[in-house]
């Protein structure tokens, strides 16, 4: 996905956030401010947003020096949703279509996304799970690739959304890597995070994702042979979008330039495939 006019506000807001998380000292707030405006600039409308993320949160990063500014918060939402994991097992056990209670429990999950909101009221998402509005739900196309593929790259999001995640990789019958950021940025999910979430239990392995010309060549040689690729969230969604390949994205639609890139209303579900 390209950057919208609209993203410029987006990224002054997520870079105050993060920084007044983790100082009051107002001069290093600004300076923090002061670069990010700076390099507004350098930014060419065709990058993805993604790219520009990773300027902020590496300046934080070193700025502050903290390295993961959202550590505790990303431990407390991985609590927070185990503990309430066997009752998740259990709505998926009682289900008709297991599978298809999964993906929607995967999907609900992506809320936990701190770039947007520190605020989310999870167990309402969840209790509403059969009046889930999905502006594209391309189910039946996932259901057909997922029955052809012997194994599956997992691109995942955020900390607590990798419980999420596990739960459906229980349900996809299918060797999976499971993929992580290799550095901090906002709530993402890193290694750490993964094992934290259980991850290890049902996923082959981890590697780091997803600006493609970021990653790392072992990444990058799973992404081109992967046989179905699921990538969860927005941000991934914005990086990935444009790569010409088959791609399932899935997440909840949280940012009206998405929804508009997308064709579909804010806080829609989405279930798409691309390059079918």
């Amino acid at each position: 996905m390209k950057t919208y006019l609209d993203c410029f506000p987006c990224f002054v807001e997520q870079a105050i956030r993060a920084a007044r998380l983790l100082t009051d000292d107002e001069k290093i707030i600004k300076q923090i401010l002061d670069e990010v405006g700076a390099y507004f600039s350098k930014i060419p409308l065709t990058s993805t947003p993604p790219e520009t993320g990773d300027f902020i949160y590496r300046r934080i990063r070193e700025i502050t020096g903290v390295n993961d500014p959202y550590k505790a918060a990303k431990k407390a939402s991985i609590e927070e949703v185990l503990s309430i994991y066997p009752h998740l097992q259990e709505m998926i056990r009682e289900s008709d279509d297991p599978l298809l209670t999964a993906i929607k429990l995967a999907t609900i999950g992506n809320v936990l996304d701190f770039g947007i909101s520190r605020t989310y009221k999870l167990m309402e998402e969840i209790a509403k799970i059969s009046e889930m509005k999905y502006g594209i739900f391309h189910y039946n196309e996932f259901r057909e690739q997922l029955n052809r593929a012997s194994s599956v790259l997992f691109i995942g999001d955020n900390a607590g959304e990798t419980v999420f995640d596990r739960l459906l990789i229980e349900n996809l019958g299918k060797d999976v890597t499971y993929v992580v950021r290799e550095t901090p940025v906002i709530n993402d999910a890193i290694e750490e995070d993964a094992i934290d979430s259980g991850l290890h239990e049902v996923a082959g392995s981890t590697a780091p994702g997803t600006i493609l010309r970021f990653c790392n060549e072992d990444f990058l040689d799973r992404f081109e042979k992967a046989e179905l690729v699921i990538s969860k969230g927005q941000g991934n969604y914005e990086g990935l979008s444009g790569v010409d390949r088959k791609v399932f994205f899935l997440l909840r639609v949280k940012c009206p330039v998405i929804a508009g890139d997308v064709g579909v209303e804010l806080n829609d579900f989405i279930l798409e495939g691309i390059n079918l």
